[in-house]
């Protein structure tokens, strides 16, 4: 299916998810088609969801209404995930969206995958880890700066990140041919099929400038327009 023709839910939690950076989230889900399905969650009663009230009508959301039952227990994550389910066997939707910083939709994420759906989500760092490495493709919202539409921030040493490192040398070594060099595309493949990873989340538009601020890997054209990478601590070879 072309992609700009797929049918989106937009799930949003609104107790745990900034209301400011809503266009971030519609400008990135536009990328994979049409929001069909918008609904955010929350006690609407509550003066602290005002800035995810004043985005109601302008972006058609769907208000649902969730009162705190018990002090401490979020009643919204439930209701949520309820609707989720429903709308993943009742409607015709390739991808589900899901804005939430602060709980872990992870068998929710992990139904909707099974059943062949793409499944994006959105919130800031604090954002449990099993429900931002289950995603498809999971974006971080609280950064500090602006490129092309999306935000964006440069950690200060990526380079002492083990766990990114370690992922793109699994996924060069994997994809490399007997000279050590690997096309680009079929190693950021390899990455997204295994993980939620985008550059963006580092504060870079894409796989060649996070490789080249690394500097832990060489990199040079390949024909036409697209890139080789390979890991320095390869011997060189031409």
């Amino acid at each position: 299916m072309n992609e700009s023709n797929q049918k989106i839910a937009l799930f949003i939690d609104a107790d745990n998810a900034p209301a400011s950076k809503f266009e971030a989230v519609l400008s990135e889900v536009a990328k994979y088609g049409v929001v069909t399905i918008r609904k955010a969650y929350g006690n609407w009663k509550n003066p602290s969801l005002k800035p995810w009230e004043d985005l109601l009508h302008e972006y058609a959301i769907q208000p649902i209404q969730q009162y705190d039952l018990t002090k401490g227990k979020n009643a919204s994550d439930i209701a949520l995930v309820i609707d989720a389910m429903d709308v993943m066997y009742t409607k015709d939707i390739d991808v589900m969206c899901f804005v939430s910083s602060d709980c872990d939709f992870t068998p929710m994420v992990t139904r909707a995958l099974a059943e062949g759906k793409v499944v994006l989500g959105f919130g800031e760092r604090k954002t449990p880890s099993p429900f931002v490495n289950a995603c498809s493709k999971f974006l971080f919202l609280d950064q500090d700066s602006k490129e092309n539409g999306s935000v964006q921030t440069k950690p200060k040493n990526i380079k002492s990140d083990t766990k990114l490192i370690n992922l793109l040398r699994q996924a060069i070594e994997a994809t490399e041919e007997d000279n050590g060099w690997a096309a680009l595309g079929p190693v950021g493949s390899h990455i997204s099929n295994k993980t939620s990873f985008d550059t963006r989340n580092y504060g870079y538009k894409n796989l060649s400038s996070l490789i080249k601020a690394i500097d832990l890997f060489e990199l040079k054209r390949g024909t036409g327009n697209s890139y080789l990478v390979k890991d320095k601590r390869k011997k060189k070879s031409t």
